[in-house]
């Protein structure tokens, strides 16, 4: 009976119990829905309660994480994911990471279980450049989790030389380093974009894998772009001779998000059935989200026998993004046995961490109602819905908040006043799951403090915005000491700001505007002079209340263009910056978020002109 119950798609996939913190005692066992050890043995269908939690504890016992071989899986139902946040979600619109951001969320990738992160695009810029390089020396040779999990580290190419040498440059220091190339083979793109014949698309191809092997890689992931819409023939062609050439890995991808999901799953089978040597390589799905379709696409390219799955975290990505790694990740876990009982690597109790992370790094706010992330994910309002929910949590929730690392203290998560101490807020930090250095923690708590001051309760919520703004920034280049702001419908609009400048020097400038935000940003303009256009302004309010703490998000665009390349075009563009800032005044939020992206188009400006400068120097003394 129990069995039954639990293959039931009626019934929800709680974890059996609650993975304890590093800096708490582990909690008594708690079975689907919350109820607690004692209370089934105390309920009168003791019996039949203790064999569904046996079951749903035996449910999520699944094997270790296989050994990891390039082309190929011991185990048959372990699905590899394949993480693309840094590299496909960083073009997304204003999604421009700076190197020590993507580090930081390349860290909490590899903790939450990412078996390959694709860190990014090194012939792109060479700040990309230096991105991947750090993040294949640090989190390519660092050992995570009770495993030992070291994830591979992968730079994506076009198929010539000049790519693949700067990918290999970046990502050889990796233990397990990869070199990602593609190449059109859609009729329409090989005819209107590469104008190339088939023939010399798989020449170029064949020829490309081979170059990467012989720099020493053993692991080439070899990508036909459009396949969606490729030629079948030709697609188990020029597959055959990649996999002759060398390529371990055979990404599949829907590019522009065309394919139904029966169609792209009988494309997976397809290539499995017919390409020769496709035992020598995995096969893995790349689906855009162009028609919403991405993460079902993706499921039914695992079940067709797809065993690598190219995801991003919140799903984000060029136009409509990817398919997004923790509907994928949650959904192979909660409806396995309708997957042929394919499992992952990926502790879920990350998820939540790693799309804050993303949100506040990329600056693409994650909207209310996305599955897994969203804020009404487990939000229930209807009167229905609250009564089945008081009742029996099954009724409404097929998932667990705790499986994906959402939690709280308690039902409003207050914990934390102006009396707390460091100590207190420490604790609640690591509960959160945050790991801050000294340094950045004493930075923190000094802004805590303030608003502790001014609120009567700080929430979970309040404590993530005030880490976000002062921990999740870039590198200071010019800072904000004040600000001033003098508005309404008797007088002029006028504000006043005082910015610390790189060298310390203090500098202050006034400016009037149609409003205390506009009049803030011209006088910062007027400090930092540097041409810049405001292409995205929202805020929103963490917490209720007249006294919550506001969230400003920020897309600026400057001239920063000449080292920056399109990943599937190779045209240089204009690059776009987000940056965020948190206070409980609206204006200084304003101003901080302003300054936020600022820096990081002054890092990125100064790196590319520091790296210009580099290759003058070097050009001139080969002259000589």
């Amino acid at each position: 009976m129990a069995s039954s119950l639990l293959s039931s798609s009626a019934n929800p996939c709680y974890s059996a119990t609650k993975l304890p913190t590093p800096s708490s005692r582990a909690p008594a066992p708690r079975f689907a829905h919350g109820l607690s050890a004692a209370a089934v043995r105390a309920s009168p269908r003791a019996p039949r309660l203790c064999a569904l939690a046996r079951n749903i504890r035996a449910s999520q016992q699944q094997p270790r994480r296989p050994e990891y071989v390039p082309n190929r899986i011991d185990d048959p139902n372990y699905v590899r994911i394949f993480d693309t946040t840094l590299r496909d979600g960083e073009q997304s619109p204003g999604a421009t990471m700076t190197s020590a951001e993507k580090l930081v969320i390349a860290r909490q990738l590899a903790r939450l279980g990412v078996d390959i992160i694709e860190a990014g695009f090194p012939a792109s810029s060479p700040d990309d450049l230096d991105a991947v390089r750090s993040i294949a020396i640090e989190v390519g040779n660092t050992p995570v989790g009770e495993d030992g999990h070291v994830p591979v580290i992968c730079g994506l190419s076009r198929c010539n030389k000049k790519d693949i040498d700067a990918a290999w440059e970046a990502v050889r220091h990796a233990r397990r380093p990869r070199i990602h190339t593609f190449i059109a083979t859609s009729e329409i793109h090989m005819q209107h974009k590469l104008r190339k014949t088939p023939e010399q698309v798989v020449a170029i191809a064949r020829e490309m894998v081979a170059y990467a092997r012989s720099l020493g890689c053993t692991d080439v992931e070899f990508s036909p772009e459009d396949a969606g819409r490729s030629n079948r023939e030709f697609l188990y062609h020029i597959l055959e001779e990649v996999i002759k050439a060398g390529a371990t890995t055979l990404n599949i991808p829907d590019t522009v998000g065309y394919n139904l999901p029966y169609e792209f799953g009988k494309l997976i089978a397809d290539i499995k059935a017919n390409t020769p040597g496709i035992e020598n390589a995995i096969i893995s799905t790349h689906c855009q989200n162009d028609l919403g379709l991405a993460t079902a696409n993706t499921l039914a390219g695992a079940r067709a026998g797809a065993r690598q799955l190219e995801v991003t975290i919140n799903g984000i990505g060029e136009r409509a993004g990817n398919a997004s790694l923790e509907e994928v990740v949650m959904a192979i876990k909660c409806r396995g046995e309708l997957l042929d009982g394919l499992y992952t690597g990926i502790n879920s109790q990350h998820i939540t961490l790693a799309s804050k992370m993303v949100q506040e790094h990329s600056g693409l706010l994650v909207q209310p109602h996305k599955a897994i992330v969203g804020a009404n994910a487990f939000a229930h309002e209807s009167g229905i819905h609250q009564d089945g929910m008081l009742k029996y949590k099954g009724t409404y929730e097929i998932i667990s908040p705790d499986d994906i690392g959402l939690t709280r203290a308690n039902e409003f998560g207050i914990v934390l006043g102006k009396l707390s101490g460091s100590h207190a807020v420490r604790s609640k930090l690591a509960e959160l799951g945050y790991e801050i250095s000294d340094k950045e923690f004493m930075d923190f708590f000094k802004r805590y403090k303030e608003v502790a001051e001014k609120k009567k309760r700080v929430t979970d919520e309040d404590i993530e915005a005030l880490l976000s703004d002062e921990i999740f920034q870039p590198k200071v280049i010019w800072s904000l000491a004040d600000v001033q702001a003098t508005c309404g419908t008797l007088c002029l609009t006028t504000a006043t700001v005082k910015l610390i400048a790189p060298d310390g020097e203090e500098k202050v400038a006034c400016s009037m505007g149609t409003g205390p935000v506009d009049a803030a940003y011209k006088a910062v303009d007027q400090i930092i002079q540097i041409p810049t256009v405001l292409r995205e302004y929202s805020m929103s309010s963490v917490t209720e209340g007249i006294d919550a703490i506001a969230t400003t998000r920020v897309v600026i665009t400057g001239d920063v263009s000449n080292n920056s390349k399109h990943a599937l075009t190779g045209q240089s563009f204009n690059r776009s910056f987000s940056g965020s800032g948190a206070s409980m005044d609206v204006v200084v939020s304003s101003v901080r978020a302003y300054l936020s992206a600022l820096n990081k188009m002054c890092s990125f400006a100064g790196i590319a002109k520091a790296s210009s400068e580099v290759h003058e120097s070097a050009s001139v003394q080969s002259k000589e």
